[in-house]
């Protein structure tokens, strides 16, 4: 498998772009997708539960030092940075707000470039924010796949939209066509840029 994690930042209507791409995605789907969705400090585990109903995979909310299985979705802990190391385990922190976000899009999409280089695939969905144009600007920078939901399509243009102004973004699609482009690379099946 060329790549080996997905990162996907969503903000401003993510609650709806997760449960359509967690109903769709196969339950053979084997690439770890990691995501931070901005949400309130005293989130609980109520997104989790209502994606679960919704999905063929197992998502959970990361840990501290646990290590990255494929197969696996996970979803950053409220009120913590998610920072992946480069022996491919989670690391929380709580340091300052980046871009007004803990966690920020940025700070997981830029530590998972160092760790996983030209095998990484970073997404950015709707959102409100300027929040993963840096990280995934890294992403590029490093070889990685990029790809961003078409602001026409998105519930909140403005932060796909930045990161397709700054960020030479390999693919601009809706976020069903984001699914199964996903799909096929998971199954190796030939895309092209």
């Amino acid at each position: 498998m060329k790549y080996k994690a997905i990162v996907i930042g969503v903000s401003s209507g993510g609650m709806h772009a997760m449960k359509v791409m967690f109903s769709l995605l196969p339950k053979n789907f084997n690439t770890p997708v990691i995501i931070v969705q901005h949400m309130g400090a005293s989130s609980d585990n109520q997104l989790i539960n209502i994606l679960n109903e919704k999905s063929n995979l197992s998502i959970k909310e990361t840990d501290e030092k646990e290590k990255i299985e494929n197969g696996k979705v996970y979803i950053a802990a409220p009120n913590y940075h998610l920072m992946i190391e480069r022996d491919k385990t989670f690391s929380l922190t709580v340091d300052e707000p980046v871009n007004y976000a803990r966690p920020s899009i940025d700070v997981l999409f830029e530590s998972a470039a160092d760790a996983y280089k030209d095998k990484l695939i970073g997404v950015i969905l709707t959102g409100s924010s300027s929040d993963g144009t840096a990280g995934l600007k890294k992403i590029k920078e490093n070889g990685g796949l990029t790809i961003a939901q078409d602001p026409k399509t998105a519930e909140s243009a403005y932060m796909p939209a930045t990161a397709i102004a700054v960020v030479q973004v390999d693919f601009i699609l809706s976020l069903e066509e984001i699914i199964k482009l996903l799909i096929k690379i998971d199954n190796q099946i030939e895309y092209s840029l």
